[in-house]
């Protein structure tokens, strides 16, 4: 069965990105940019490729999920398929139906959609982001990988927004930069 794995780059007090959305603040240290080059090729836009070298992204995953607030800033630039190497769902019950046909857009319910989509044959799912969808999806995260940074942000949007219902996870790895990131993989318990 494929596995949803939550990807995603984090402040030390929880935060994937400012109030407004931008996450321009985490800095792409050049030490955590080799590796992640490296070991996750696929997690760059496309149209990033050529600046990081990256020709061909293979890896673990041949889809993702995110939701609008993800999705939009690419689309105000244009950009219509930010991942062109991966089938993309995106979550919104107000966007048109996608032109491109790698970009899927999702009004139903994101949980009953991702158990489906973990089903069907093929690579892992990524889950891209935001933090609302992953509070939604929070139950279905079979792997957790945080790209833990030396920052504290004092408020923003949540790495997963949702009540109060604690979710542990176990550590597999901690992999830490000399930059001080530090990037942390944890597994979801057996279901």
């Amino acid at each position: 069965m494929r596995k949803l794995v939550y990807y995603v780059a984090a402040t030390l007090d929880g935060f994937i990105a400012a109030p407004d959305g931008s996450f321009d603040f985490f800095p792409l240290e050049p030490d955590v940019l080799a590796h992640l080059v490296a070991e996750w090729p696929q997690t760059f836009p496309a149209f990033t490729h050529p600046q990081f070298g990256i020709e061909s992204p293979q890896g673990r995953f041949d889809a993702l999920v995110m939701g609008r607030g993800t999705y939009d800033p690419g689309l105000k630039l244009g950009v219509t398929s930010p991942y062109a190497h991966l089938k993309q769902y995106v979550f919104s019950r107000s966007l048109p139906p996608a032109d491109d046909p790698q970009v899927e857009i999702v009004d139903g319910d994101p949980v009953a959609f991702v158990r489906e989509l973990k089903q069907q044959p093929g690579g892992d799912v990524w889950l891209c982001g935001g933090g609302q969808l992953a509070g939604q999806l929070l139950g279905e995260v079979d792997e957790l990988v945080i790209k833990l940074h030396p920052i504290v942000a004092g408020s923003g949007i949540k790495l997963a927004d949702r009540g109060f219902e604690p979710h542990r996870f176990t550590l597999v790895e901690a992999r830490p930069f000399d930059s001080g990131v530090v990037v942390l993989r944890y597994a979801a318990p057996a279901r």
